[in-house]
Protein backbone atom coordinates (compact mmCIF):
# COMPACT_ATOMS: atom_id res chain seq x y z
CA UNK A 1 0.00 0.00 0.00
CA UNK A 2 1.67 3.22 -1.13
CA UNK A 3 1.57 6.22 1.15
CA UNK A 4 1.65 9.92 0.39
CA UNK A 5 4.71 12.00 1.25
CA UNK A 6 4.46 14.80 3.75
CA UNK A 7 5.30 17.44 1.15
CA UNK A 8 4.10 17.38 -2.46
CA UNK A 9 5.37 19.95 -4.89
CA UNK A 10 2.50 22.03 -6.22
CA UNK A 11 1.89 22.29 -9.94
CA UNK A 12 2.60 25.52 -11.74
CA UNK A 13 -0.04 28.20 -11.36
CA UNK A 14 -3.04 27.85 -13.67
CA UNK A 15 -1.45 24.91 -15.51
CA UNK A 16 -1.98 21.96 -13.21
CA UNK A 17 -0.08 18.73 -13.50
CA UNK A 18 1.11 17.50 -16.84
CA UNK A 19 -0.20 14.16 -18.04
CA UNK A 20 3.28 12.68 -17.75
CA UNK A 21 3.71 13.87 -14.16
CA UNK A 22 0.20 12.72 -13.22
CA UNK A 23 0.91 9.23 -14.60
CA UNK A 24 4.20 9.11 -12.68
CA UNK A 25 2.45 10.01 -9.43
CA UNK A 26 -0.32 7.52 -10.18
CA UNK A 27 2.32 4.79 -10.41
CA UNK A 28 3.85 6.00 -7.13
CA UNK A 29 0.73 6.44 -5.02
CA UNK A 30 -1.66 4.03 -6.73
CA UNK A 31 -5.27 4.65 -7.77
CA UNK A 32 -7.51 6.74 -5.53
CA UNK A 33 -9.82 3.88 -4.58
CA UNK A 34 -9.33 3.33 -0.84
CA UNK A 35 -13.08 3.31 -0.22
CA UNK A 36 -13.54 0.21 -2.39
CA UNK A 37 -11.10 -2.33 -0.98
CA UNK A 38 -11.32 -5.69 -2.71
CA UNK A 39 -9.63 -9.02 -2.16
CA UNK A 40 -8.88 -11.62 -4.82
CA UNK A 41 -11.47 -14.33 -5.46
CA UNK A 42 -9.03 -17.12 -4.63
CA UNK A 43 -8.06 -15.47 -1.38
CA UNK A 44 -11.71 -15.16 -0.35
CA UNK A 45 -12.36 -18.80 -1.24
CA UNK A 46 -9.25 -19.98 0.57
CA UNK A 47 -10.35 -18.08 3.68
CA UNK A 48 -13.47 -20.25 3.82
CA UNK A 49 -11.23 -23.22 4.61
CA UNK A 50 -9.02 -21.41 7.13
CA UNK A 51 -11.72 -20.16 9.51
CA UNK A 52 -11.87 -21.80 12.97
CA UNK A 53 -14.94 -23.96 12.25
CA UNK A 54 -13.63 -25.38 8.94
CA UNK A 55 -10.38 -26.16 10.75
CA UNK A 56 -12.37 -28.28 13.20
CA UNK A 57 -13.90 -30.19 10.31
CA UNK A 58 -10.49 -30.62 8.72
CA UNK A 59 -9.24 -32.02 12.03
CA UNK A 60 -12.18 -34.42 12.05
CA UNK A 61 -11.26 -35.60 8.54
CA UNK A 62 -7.70 -36.33 9.69
CA UNK A 63 -8.96 -38.29 12.70
CA UNK A 64 -11.30 -40.35 10.48
CA UNK A 65 -8.43 -41.16 8.13
CA UNK A 66 -6.28 -42.22 11.10
CA UNK A 67 -9.08 -44.52 12.21
CA UNK A 68 -9.35 -45.89 8.69
CA UNK A 69 -12.90 -44.60 8.28
CA UNK A 70 -12.49 -43.33 4.72
CA UNK A 71 -16.20 -43.14 3.89
CA UNK A 72 -16.90 -41.03 6.99
CA UNK A 73 -13.90 -38.81 6.13
CA UNK A 74 -15.30 -38.34 2.62
CA UNK A 75 -18.72 -37.35 3.97
CA UNK A 76 -17.18 -34.74 6.27
CA UNK A 77 -15.10 -33.45 3.34
CA UNK A 78 -18.28 -33.10 1.26
CA UNK A 79 -19.93 -31.14 4.09
CA UNK A 80 -16.83 -28.93 4.39
CA UNK A 81 -16.76 -28.16 0.66
CA UNK A 82 -20.54 -27.61 0.55
CA UNK A 83 -20.38 -25.21 3.48
CA UNK A 84 -17.51 -23.19 1.95
CA UNK A 85 -19.03 -23.16 -1.55
CA UNK A 86 -22.46 -22.03 -0.38
CA UNK A 87 -21.06 -19.19 1.71
CA UNK A 88 -18.67 -18.12 -1.05
CA UNK A 89 -21.39 -18.22 -3.73
CA UNK A 90 -23.86 -16.17 -1.67
CA UNK A 91 -21.28 -13.54 -0.72
CA UNK A 92 -19.94 -13.40 -4.30
CA UNK A 93 -23.41 -12.53 -5.60
CA UNK A 94 -23.69 -9.74 -3.05
CA UNK A 95 -20.23 -8.41 -3.96
CA UNK A 96 -21.06 -8.54 -7.67
CA UNK A 97 -24.22 -6.51 -7.07
CA UNK A 98 -22.34 -3.97 -4.99
CA UNK A 99 -19.58 -3.75 -7.60
CA UNK A 100 -22.12 -3.10 -10.38
CA UNK A 101 -23.70 -0.39 -8.25
CA UNK A 102 -20.30 1.10 -7.50
CA UNK A 103 -19.44 1.30 -11.20
CA UNK A 104 -22.75 3.02 -11.96
CA UNK A 105 -22.09 5.54 -9.22
CA UNK A 106 -18.38 5.97 -9.97
CA UNK A 107 -17.21 9.44 -9.00
CA UNK A 108 -16.11 11.88 -11.66
CA UNK A 109 -14.16 15.04 -10.97
CA UNK A 110 -12.90 18.04 -12.91
CA UNK A 111 -9.11 18.38 -12.74
CA UNK A 112 -6.66 20.83 -14.25
CA UNK A 113 -4.29 18.88 -16.47
CA UNK A 114 -1.89 20.36 -19.03
CA UNK A 115 -3.47 23.79 -18.54
CA UNK A 116 -7.03 22.62 -19.35
CA UNK A 117 -9.93 21.47 -17.20
CA UNK A 118 -10.61 17.78 -17.84
CA UNK A 119 -13.27 15.42 -16.47
CA UNK A 120 -11.51 12.44 -14.90
CA UNK A 121 -12.45 9.36 -12.94
CA UNK A 122 -11.79 9.97 -9.24
CA UNK A 123 -9.50 6.93 -9.25
CA UNK A 124 -7.01 8.85 -11.42
CA UNK A 125 -6.53 11.71 -8.97
CA UNK A 126 -3.07 12.09 -7.48
CA UNK A 127 -1.60 14.35 -4.77
CA UNK A 128 -0.90 17.78 -6.24
CA UNK A 129 -3.83 17.73 -8.69
CA UNK A 130 -5.89 20.91 -8.95
CA UNK A 131 -9.61 20.11 -8.96
CA UNK A 132 -12.83 22.07 -9.15
CA UNK A 133 -15.53 21.61 -6.51
CA UNK A 134 -19.04 22.57 -7.55
CA UNK A 135 -22.63 22.27 -6.37
CA UNK A 136 -23.73 18.67 -5.81
CA UNK A 137 -20.31 17.09 -6.27
CA UNK A 138 -18.64 14.74 -3.80
CA UNK A 139 -15.09 15.54 -2.70
CA UNK A 140 -13.10 12.64 -4.12
CA UNK A 141 -9.91 13.06 -2.07
CA UNK A 142 -8.52 15.06 0.82
CA UNK A 143 -8.03 18.60 -0.48
CA UNK A 144 -7.06 22.12 0.60
CA UNK A 145 -9.13 24.96 -0.87
CA UNK A 146 -7.16 27.49 -2.92
CA UNK A 147 -9.93 29.87 -4.00
CA UNK A 148 -13.68 30.29 -3.88
CA UNK A 149 -16.07 29.28 -1.11
CA UNK A 150 -18.36 26.30 -0.62
CA UNK A 151 -20.86 24.95 1.86
CA UNK A 152 -19.67 21.49 2.92
CA UNK A 153 -21.88 18.70 4.19
CA UNK A 154 -19.54 16.48 6.21
CA UNK A 155 -22.23 14.51 8.02
CA UNK A 156 -20.97 11.24 6.54
CA UNK A 157 -17.64 11.84 8.28
CA UNK A 158 -18.57 13.78 11.41
CA UNK A 159 -22.28 13.09 11.97
CA UNK A 160 -23.00 16.82 12.16
CA UNK A 161 -26.25 17.77 10.45
CA UNK A 162 -25.36 21.41 9.77
CA UNK A 163 -22.96 22.04 6.87
CA UNK A 164 -19.92 24.29 7.32
CA UNK A 165 -18.64 27.20 5.27
CA UNK A 166 -15.19 26.68 3.76
CA UNK A 167 -12.90 29.14 2.04
CA UNK A 168 -9.25 29.38 0.92
CA UNK A 169 -6.89 27.45 3.19
CA UNK A 170 -9.63 25.18 4.56
CA UNK A 171 -8.90 21.44 4.57
CA UNK A 172 -11.73 19.10 3.66
CA UNK A 173 -11.84 15.38 3.29
CA UNK A 174 -12.95 12.70 0.87
CA UNK A 175 -16.65 11.95 1.12
CA UNK A 176 -17.85 15.49 1.87
CA UNK A 177 -20.71 16.82 -0.27
CA UNK A 178 -20.76 20.31 -1.81
CA UNK A 179 -24.11 21.87 -0.90
CA UNK A 180 -23.49 25.31 -2.37
CA UNK A 181 -20.84 27.40 -4.10
CA UNK A 182 -17.79 26.62 -6.17
CA UNK A 183 -14.11 26.42 -5.33
CA UNK A 184 -10.73 25.33 -6.64
CA UNK A 185 -8.72 23.00 -4.43
CA UNK A 186 -5.43 21.09 -4.40
CA UNK A 187 -5.39 17.38 -3.63
CA UNK A 188 -3.32 16.67 -0.51
CA UNK A 189 -3.94 12.94 -0.04
CA UNK A 190 -5.46 10.05 -1.97
CA UNK A 191 -6.13 6.36 -1.52
CA UNK A 192 -5.47 4.98 1.99
CA UNK A 193 -3.78 8.22 3.09
CA UNK A 194 -7.13 10.06 3.18
CA UNK A 195 -9.08 10.32 6.42
CA UNK A 196 -11.84 8.20 4.89
CA UNK A 197 -9.32 5.69 3.56
CA UNK A 198 -7.66 5.27 6.95
CA UNK A 199 -11.04 4.67 8.56
CA UNK A 200 -12.01 2.17 5.84
CA UNK A 201 -8.71 0.34 6.32
CA UNK A 202 -9.28 0.06 10.08
CA UNK A 203 -12.72 -1.43 9.44
CA UNK A 204 -11.38 -3.82 6.80
CA UNK A 205 -8.56 -5.14 8.99
CA UNK A 206 -10.68 -5.48 12.14
CA UNK A 207 -11.35 -9.15 12.84
CA UNK A 208 -13.66 -10.54 15.47
CA UNK A 209 -15.18 -13.96 15.93
CA UNK A 210 -18.76 -13.78 14.70
CA UNK A 211 -21.64 -14.70 16.98
CA UNK A 212 -22.16 -17.79 14.79
CA UNK A 213 -18.59 -18.94 15.43
CA UNK A 214 -18.98 -18.24 19.13
CA UNK A 215 -22.19 -20.30 19.25
CA UNK A 216 -20.52 -23.25 17.52
CA UNK A 217 -17.52 -22.96 19.83
CA UNK A 218 -19.84 -23.10 22.84
CA UNK A 219 -21.45 -26.27 21.47
CA UNK A 220 -18.01 -27.77 20.83
CA UNK A 221 -16.88 -26.78 24.34
CA UNK A 222 -19.89 -28.43 26.00
CA UNK A 223 -19.44 -31.55 23.88
CA UNK A 224 -15.71 -31.63 24.60
CA UNK A 225 -16.28 -31.40 28.35
CA UNK A 226 -18.97 -34.08 28.30
CA UNK A 227 -17.09 -36.38 25.96
CA UNK A 228 -13.87 -35.70 27.82
CA UNK A 229 -15.41 -37.04 31.02
CA UNK A 230 -16.69 -40.10 29.22
CA UNK A 231 -13.36 -40.55 27.42
CA UNK A 232 -11.40 -40.47 30.68
CA UNK A 233 -13.81 -42.96 32.22
CA UNK A 234 -13.68 -45.14 29.11
CA UNK A 235 -9.89 -45.12 28.91
CA UNK A 236 -9.66 -45.78 32.64
CA UNK A 237 -12.01 -48.74 32.31
CA UNK A 238 -10.03 -49.97 29.29
CA UNK A 239 -6.83 -49.86 31.34
CA UNK A 240 -8.63 -51.70 34.14
CA UNK A 241 -9.51 -54.40 31.60
CA UNK A 242 -5.83 -54.41 30.54
CA UNK A 243 -6.60 -53.66 26.89
CA UNK A 244 -3.66 -52.95 24.58
CA UNK A 245 -2.66 -49.44 23.45
CA UNK A 246 -3.74 -50.29 19.90
CA UNK A 247 -7.24 -50.97 21.22
CA UNK A 248 -7.40 -47.96 23.57
CA UNK A 249 -6.19 -45.36 21.02
CA UNK A 250 -9.19 -45.71 18.63
CA UNK A 251 -11.55 -45.30 21.59
CA UNK A 252 -9.87 -42.03 22.53
CA UNK A 253 -9.94 -40.75 18.94
CA UNK A 254 -13.63 -41.60 18.64
CA UNK A 255 -14.35 -39.64 21.83
CA UNK A 256 -12.48 -36.62 20.43
CA UNK A 257 -14.25 -36.91 17.09
CA UNK A 258 -17.63 -36.92 18.81
CA UNK A 259 -16.86 -33.39 20.08
CA UNK A 260 -16.91 -31.98 16.51
CA UNK A 261 -20.44 -31.17 15.22
CA UNK A 262 -19.67 -31.88 11.58
CA UNK A 263 -23.12 -30.90 10.23
CA UNK A 264 -23.66 -27.81 12.39
CA UNK A 265 -21.64 -25.32 10.26
CA UNK A 266 -23.54 -26.35 7.11
CA UNK A 267 -26.83 -25.92 8.98
CA UNK A 268 -25.85 -22.41 10.06
CA UNK A 269 -24.72 -21.51 6.55
CA UNK A 270 -27.98 -22.74 4.98
CA UNK A 271 -30.04 -20.78 7.49
CA UNK A 272 -27.97 -17.62 6.91
CA UNK A 273 -28.19 -17.98 3.11
CA UNK A 274 -31.96 -18.39 3.30
CA UNK A 275 -32.22 -15.29 5.52
CA UNK A 276 -29.98 -13.31 3.15
CA UNK A 277 -32.26 -14.14 0.21
CA UNK A 278 -35.31 -13.00 2.15
CA UNK A 279 -33.55 -9.75 3.13
CA UNK A 280 -32.54 -9.16 -0.51
CA UNK A 281 -36.23 -9.20 -1.48
CA UNK A 282 -36.84 -6.32 0.96
CA UNK A 283 -33.96 -4.24 -0.42
CA UNK A 284 -31.30 -5.23 2.14
CA UNK A 285 -28.11 -6.68 0.66
CA UNK A 286 -25.84 -8.45 3.22
CA UNK A 287 -22.26 -8.46 1.95
CA UNK A 288 -21.34 -11.25 4.40
CA UNK A 289 -23.53 -14.11 5.57
CA UNK A 290 -22.35 -13.62 9.15
CA UNK A 291 -23.84 -10.10 9.08
CA UNK A 292 -27.35 -11.60 9.10
CA UNK A 293 -26.69 -13.44 12.35
CA UNK A 294 -24.84 -10.46 13.84
CA UNK A 295 -27.85 -8.20 13.26
CA UNK A 296 -30.23 -10.77 14.74
CA UNK A 297 -28.21 -11.14 17.96
CA UNK A 298 -27.90 -7.42 18.80
CA UNK A 299 -29.17 -6.41 22.24
CA UNK A 300 -28.18 -2.72 22.12
CA UNK A 301 -27.72 -0.66 18.95
CA UNK A 302 -25.66 2.52 19.34
CA UNK A 303 -26.09 5.12 16.59
CA UNK A 304 -24.97 8.68 16.02
CA UNK A 305 -27.44 11.50 16.40
CA UNK A 306 -28.17 12.75 12.88
CA UNK A 307 -28.75 11.10 9.56
CA UNK A 308 -29.21 7.64 11.11
CA UNK A 309 -32.44 7.92 13.04
CA UNK A 310 -33.44 11.08 11.19
CA UNK A 311 -33.47 12.13 7.55
CA UNK A 312 -30.53 14.53 8.02
CA UNK A 313 -32.66 17.39 6.71
CA UNK A 314 -33.49 20.73 8.27
CA UNK A 315 -37.13 21.74 8.63
CA UNK A 316 -38.92 24.85 9.86
CA UNK A 317 -40.49 23.99 13.20
CA UNK A 318 -41.91 27.36 14.28
CA UNK A 319 -42.30 30.90 12.93
CA UNK A 320 -42.44 33.91 15.27
CA UNK A 321 -43.60 36.87 13.13
CA UNK A 322 -43.09 40.52 14.03
CA UNK A 323 -46.03 42.88 14.44
CA UNK A 324 -47.90 43.40 11.19
CA UNK A 325 -46.96 39.99 9.80
CA UNK A 326 -48.35 36.50 10.18
CA UNK A 327 -46.78 33.08 9.66
CA UNK A 328 -47.95 32.73 6.06
CA UNK A 329 -46.60 36.12 5.01
CA UNK A 330 -43.21 35.47 6.66
CA UNK A 331 -42.88 32.09 4.89
CA UNK A 332 -43.99 33.67 1.60
CA UNK A 333 -41.33 36.41 1.91
CA UNK A 334 -38.70 33.83 2.90
CA UNK A 335 -39.55 31.85 -0.22
CA UNK A 336 -38.84 34.88 -2.39
CA UNK A 337 -35.39 35.13 -0.74
CA UNK A 338 -34.59 31.46 -1.38
CA UNK A 339 -33.25 29.71 -4.45
CA UNK A 340 -35.60 27.69 -6.66
CA UNK A 341 -33.28 24.68 -6.59
CA UNK A 342 -29.90 23.54 -5.33
CA UNK A 343 -28.77 21.72 -2.21
CA UNK A 344 -28.64 24.57 0.31
CA UNK A 345 -30.32 22.93 3.35
CA UNK A 346 -31.93 26.15 4.61
CA UNK A 347 -33.33 27.07 1.21
CA UNK A 348 -34.66 23.50 0.94
CA UNK A 349 -36.33 23.83 4.35
CA UNK A 350 -37.97 27.09 3.28
CA UNK A 351 -39.16 25.55 0.02
CA UNK A 352 -40.63 22.64 1.96
CA UNK A 353 -42.73 24.98 4.12
CA UNK A 354 -43.34 27.67 1.50
CA UNK A 355 -46.52 29.71 1.35
CA UNK A 356 -47.67 31.93 -1.53
CA UNK A 357 -45.93 35.31 -1.56
CA UNK A 358 -48.02 38.26 -0.30
CA UNK A 359 -50.28 39.64 -3.01
CA UNK A 360 -48.85 42.45 -5.10
CA UNK A 361 -45.18 41.53 -4.77
CA UNK A 362 -43.14 40.78 -7.89
CA UNK A 363 -39.59 39.44 -7.76
CA UNK A 364 -37.11 41.62 -9.64
CA UNK A 365 -33.74 40.20 -8.60
CA UNK A 366 -32.52 37.40 -6.36
CA UNK A 367 -29.01 37.26 -4.85
CA UNK A 368 -28.01 33.78 -3.57
CA UNK A 369 -26.53 33.33 -0.12
CA UNK A 370 -23.09 34.93 0.13
CA UNK A 371 -20.80 33.43 2.82
CA UNK A 372 -19.06 36.80 3.19
CA UNK A 373 -22.20 38.80 3.98
CA UNK A 374 -23.94 35.78 5.53
CA UNK A 375 -27.25 36.48 3.81
CA UNK A 376 -29.40 35.99 0.73
CA UNK A 377 -31.66 38.75 -0.53
CA UNK A 378 -34.42 39.43 -2.98
CA UNK A 379 -35.44 42.77 -4.57
CA UNK A 380 -39.20 42.96 -5.13
CA UNK A 381 -41.69 45.54 -6.36
CA UNK A 382 -44.99 46.04 -4.56
CA UNK A 383 -48.30 47.02 -6.13
CA UNK A 384 -47.40 50.71 -5.94
CA UNK A 385 -44.12 50.20 -7.78
CA UNK A 386 -41.98 50.76 -4.70
CA UNK A 387 -38.90 48.64 -4.31
CA UNK A 388 -38.54 46.47 -1.23
CA UNK A 389 -35.65 44.30 -0.04
CA UNK A 390 -36.15 40.91 1.60
CA UNK A 391 -33.14 39.62 3.56
CA UNK A 392 -32.72 36.08 4.80
CA UNK A 393 -29.77 35.53 7.08
CA UNK A 394 -27.78 38.27 8.82
CA UNK A 395 -29.81 41.32 9.82
CA UNK A 396 -28.60 44.89 9.31
CA UNK A 397 -29.34 47.36 12.08
CA UNK A 398 -28.24 51.01 12.06
CA UNK A 399 -25.73 50.45 9.31
CA UNK A 400 -23.95 47.62 11.12
CA UNK A 401 -24.45 43.95 10.54
CA UNK A 402 -25.83 42.13 13.55
CA UNK A 403 -26.19 38.36 13.51
CA UNK A 404 -29.77 37.30 13.97
CA UNK A 405 -29.33 33.65 14.92
CA UNK A 406 -32.97 32.74 14.52
CA UNK A 407 -33.23 34.24 11.05
CA UNK A 408 -31.75 31.20 9.36
CA UNK A 409 -33.49 28.48 11.38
Amino acid sequence: MAGNPAVISSPQKDIGLSTQEANRRLQTFGPNSAIDVEESTWRLLWAKFLAPIPCLLEGAIVLQIILGEYIEASLIAVLLIFNATLGFFQESRARATLEALRKRLALKTTALRDGAWTILSAEKLVPGDIIKLSLGSVVAADVRLKSGSVLLDQSMLTGESLPVEAGPGHDTYAGALIRRGEAVAEVTATDHATKFGKTAELVRTAHNASSQQQAIFRVVLYLAITNGIFAVALIGYSIFLKLSVEEILPLGLIAVLASVPVALPATFTLAAANSAQKLAKTGVLPARLSAVDEAATMNVLCVDKTGTLTQNELAIAKVVPFDGYDENSVLGLARLASSDGGLDPIDAAVRGSARPAPAGLRLERFTPFDPNTKMAQAMVLDSSGSQRTIIKGRLFLRGKSQPLHTARH
